[in-house]
């Protein structure tokens, strides 16, 4: 018990900001992975592009992790600022018969 007591307080800052660091890489990735599915397999227009915008997100932050700060910027002005909110602003603007939802025959 004390051994594993001494192992556990021996952690320098730099241990601890590598797991830290490791443990913020497979969220992103996690984030990442699970939104782009959704993207693809989601039947709702709307959804799919929330979902892609939190996908471009995610890889924003993960390119800030790998100290990639200028691509993570460029990420968010270029891809979840204009294409995001592009598609969005197609989707709202796109007119519906009333009374029908998206994919009813």
């Amino acid at each position: 018990m004390v051994a594993i007591l001494d192992y556990l307080t021996s952690f320098t800052f730099d241990d601890l900001t590598t797991i830290a660091r490791f443990g913020a890489f497979a969220l992103l990735s996690l984030i990442i992975i699970l939104f782009s599915l959704l993207t693809i397999v989601s039947r709702d227009v709307v959804r799919a592009a929330i979902s892609l915008i939190v996908s471009l997100f995610s890889v924003a932050g993960l390119y800030i992790l790998l100290n990639a700060q200028f691509l993570g910027v460029v990420q968010v002005l270029v891809y979840v600022g204009a294409v995001g909110v592009l598609i969005l602003f197609g989707v709202m603007l796109t007119k519906t018969e009333s009374g029908r939802g998206p994919y009813v025959r």
